[in-house]
């Protein structure tokens, strides 16, 4: 995973994004919120790409027009889930289990809240 430091993107609020591995921030990155990227890493690469960025949006979607709130869909994406669950432990991408991010589709009904 590469990490790309700059001042335009992401837009808006966002701290980082993940595009194919490569981490764009506005400033350094905590252990913890790499690892989090890092996450996403793993989810990418096993869907192939194209199949992550795919099923991320349409889960944000639904579940954005779900909970009528894109934060709220946000923080309700199963890839998000997983990334957030795990993002203290240094260990888990290192113990992972493959296709990891799909226990967590069932549980995403609940939401979780995060300023």
């Amino acid at each position: 995973m590469r990490i790309i430091h700059n001042k335009i993107f992401p837009f808006g609020s966002y701290y980082a994004i993940n595009l194919f591995g490569i981490v764009f921030s506005k400033q350094p990155l905590s252990d913890v919120e790499k690892n989090h990227e890092y996450i996403h890493t793993l989810q990418q690469r096993e869907m192939l790409w194209i199949g992550f960025y795919l099923w991320y949006a349409a889960e944000w979607l639904i579940r954005s027009l779900r909970h009528s709130s894109t934060k709220r869909g946000y923080y309700n994406i199963s890839f998000e889930r997983e990334a957030y669950t795990h993002q203290d432990n240094p260990d888990y991408r290192r113990n992972r289990p493959f296709w990891a991010w799909t226990k967590h589709i069932k549980k995403a009904s609940g939401g979780i809240e995060r300023s």
